[in-house]
């Protein structure tokens, strides 16, 4: 009888917090919404599904201009020149690894110096920043010449550092105006150092910043700053909003399927 008891207790307790919900009025959008992609996740340290694979340790097959750059124990050392993506990219996502020459040498900018550059335009700057003083807008992690990093995420030389970034890419207006800007968030070392950040333009070394209008696709660049910086494991994924198709006006339903629009 005891347990029959706390059944019906239970069961009263259940109904008792459901009868809401049933009754609450479900807020709809109306917007029919596509099936998002079905991506893998890598595993080991592999890169997901639909992801370019830029540089895997083999070839630099996916790159412009590597002719002075050589492959080392499966990373890219850096050579004369830099290297462009030969497939160009806009909105993505960016997963790659470096590390600063070892034994470290030279100080401030000129140690461990590289850069990464987004629509070849854009450079989040690539540097040997452990305890090597520097300009702080141009220390790893930084957007050139526009913000430090939050932080100081670096590892020491002959250690890998990974960067993993979200890149939004800047729009222009048929004239050439801006109508906006870029975004970038960078993780270091699973360390957020930028955070959806917006750039004032370009980053160049000489002259403030400033827009240009450029195409909306543009290869990605690692700059040869005449130290032998490496790289491994490079892979990029082209980023889409998700797809949807407004079907009719965003409406209240409640627990018994009745609808009702949204008051204004």
């Amino acid at each position: 009888m005891k347990r029959m008891n706390q059944t019906l207790l239970c069961t009263a307790t259940l109904a008792a917090l459901v009868a809401p919900l049933a009754s609450a009025d479900e807020y709809l959008n109306g917007i029919q919404w596509k099936a998002p992609a079905v991506v893998t996740p890598g595993e080991n340290n592999q890169p997901p599904s639909d992801a370019v694979v830029l540089f895997d340790g083999t070839d630099l097959s996916a790159w412009k201009g590597t002719d002075n750059w050589k492959i080392v124990d499966g990373a890219a050392v850096s050579g004369k020149g830099d290297i462009r993506t030969k497939e160009a990219f806009g909105d993505c996502q960016l997963h790659i690894e470096w590390s600063a020459p070892t034994p470290a040498s030279g100080s401030g900018q000129g140690r461990g110096n590289s850069g990464l550059f987004f629509m070849n335009t854009y450079e989040l700057q690539i540097l040997d920043s452990f305890e090597n003083e520097t300009y702080h807008d141009g220390q790893a992690g930084a957007i050139y010449k526009q913000t430090p990093p939050q932080v100081n995420a670096m590892r020491a030389p002959g250690q890998w550092n990974v960067y993993d970034v979200i890149w939004t890419a800047p729009r222009f207006n048929e004239d050439g105006s801006l109508k906006s800007p870029a975004y970038i968030t960078a993780i270091h070392n699973g360390v957020v150092v930028q955070n959806h950040f917006e750039l004032q333009g370009d980053t160049p070394y000489h002259r403030p910043p400033q827009y240009k209008q450029h195409a909306d696709r543009l290869p990605l660049r690692l700059q040869d700053h005449g130290n032998p910086v490496r790289f491994r494991n490079i892979w990029v994924r082209e980023l889409q909003p998700a797809e949807g198709e407004q079907v009719r006006e965003p409406f209240l339903k409640d627990g018994k399927g009745n609808e009702k629009p949204i008051e204004k």
